[in-house]
């Protein structure tokens, strides 16, 4: 695997496409056949997908891009050391593991790149619906990738995404399953009409192509898990904001790269009432 510049969005989706359709073999061959799984130190799960779907990421981007730091979940839940970069890749290979192993296909392999605290390239594939989202010069797109296919980058029918303009009478809102009473407050705030449960960065997307408002979030989640659905988000027109409203950002190293509470909007922040209303900041 030979070197790229990374600023070369094109390039880098390319040579990213094999690795992603690999990794997505891989986990719906355990999706399929059956998954166990053990706990990490924090009482998450982990399965032999996420580690080996991880391992060809991983791989992938040392080819790549062998001078740019990779933050990834299963390495840092392994004791990897993990310092300052002004520029680095974030990967969360099977996001929604909970869901993949309870037997629902709402899982996603994510890869963003952060520079100076803003994610600035995002990548999320979709195994069970073989659906990629990714930004390109120019905005975000949304492509059919087949699994195990012989996909070559110039052939792929890329279509432009778009947010669409929110509805204040008939917002629909994502959550994430087992959302909790602070997210559900929020949306009672927004009077939001409709309330879909999804997991893992699907949520993201699918605002992204216009099928939805907004996504808010007061519960934990680390930047692997939004870096790359951010970048889609914004290059489609939308937004993802901490509660006072400004951008969420990346690279705390010194809080394990854990996020604060935050919202998804298809466009800008909706906020109605006072902020004094919202629930509130996580850590």
């Amino acid at each position: 695997m030979v070197p790229i510049d990374v600023n070369d969005r094109d390039a880098l989706v390319a040579a990213l496409l094999p690795a992603v359709c690999e990794a997505g073999r891989l986990e719906m061959a355990h999706f399929t056949n059956g998954v166990t799984f053990e706990q990490k130190a924090d009482r998450s799960p982990v399965t032999a997908a996420d580690r080996e779907a991880e391992a060809v990421i991983l791989a992938a981007l040392g080819g790549i891009a062998p001078d740019v730091p990779v933050v990834a979940e299963e390495d840092v839940a392994g004791g990897a050391a993990c310092r300052y970069a002004k520029r680095f890749f974030l990967v969360d290979a099977l996001d929604g593991t909970r869901l993949f192993i309870r037997g629902k296909p709402e899982f996603s392999i994510n890869i963003g790149l952060v520079e100076d605290g803003r994610t600035k390239f995002g990548l999320i594939y979709l195994p069970p619906y073989e659906r990629l989202f990714v930004t390109r010069a120019g905005g975000a797109y949304e492509v059919r990738l087949p699994i195990g296919g012989d996909v070559q980058y110039a052939d792929l029918p890329f279509k432009r995404l778009q947010t669409r303009t929110p509805d204040p009478d008939a917002l629909v809102a994502f959550n994430s399953r087992g959302a909790g009473a602070a997210s559900t407050n929020l949306l009672t705030l927004l009077k939001v009409h409709e309330a879909k449960p999804l997991g893992s960065s699907m949520k993201f997307c699918l605002i992204a192509a216009g099928e939805g408002d907004l996504y808010a979030r007061f519960g934990e989640t680390c930047e692997w898990d939004t870096a790359a659905g951010q970048a889609i988000l914004e290059a489609a027109g939308g937004s993802v904001t901490n509660l006072d409203g400004t951008p969420l950002t990346y690279g705390h190293y010194d809080r394990v790269f854990r996020n604060p509470y935050f919202v998804a909007w298809g466009r800008q922040p909706l906020w109605r009432g006072a902020v004094a209303e919202l629930p509130a900041a996580g850590a």
